[in-house]
């Protein structure tokens, strides 16, 4: 084989960028068990920690749509199409953000 197709590599490549996505998004998330139980132990949070929830929470939801696709049975099979979709969105934006002059 001398070379994958353009659409093979451009399939392979943005599921590359989505796994490194997901782990960076996943990475922010780290810790916040023992942030979540504070209440129920019976503290109280600081308002630096509830910034700091809040940014887990943006990113537990940037992650959701790929917690979706491991959770439904059969959902495996629309694995490349979400990975499609999510790049297709990006070059949407990126094309949207040439477009536009900056001042």
């Amino acid at each position: 084989m001398k070379r994958a197709p353009k659409w093979f590599s451009s399939f392979l490549a943005s599921n590359s960028r989505e796994k490194n996505r997901m782990r960076q998004e996943l990475g922010k998330i780290k810790g916040a068990i023992p942030l979540l139980m504070k209440p129920r132990n019976g503290s109280r949070w600081t308002p630096q920690e509830r910034l700091e929830l809040q940014h887990m929470l943006r990113a537990a939801s940037a992650v959701y749509p790929y917690l979706i696709i491991w959770a439904l049975p059969g959902s495996l099979v629309l694995l490349p199409f979400l990975a499609w979709h999510l790049d297709a969105r990006r070059k949407d934006r990126e094309r949207k953000a040439a477009a536009q002059p900056r001042v």
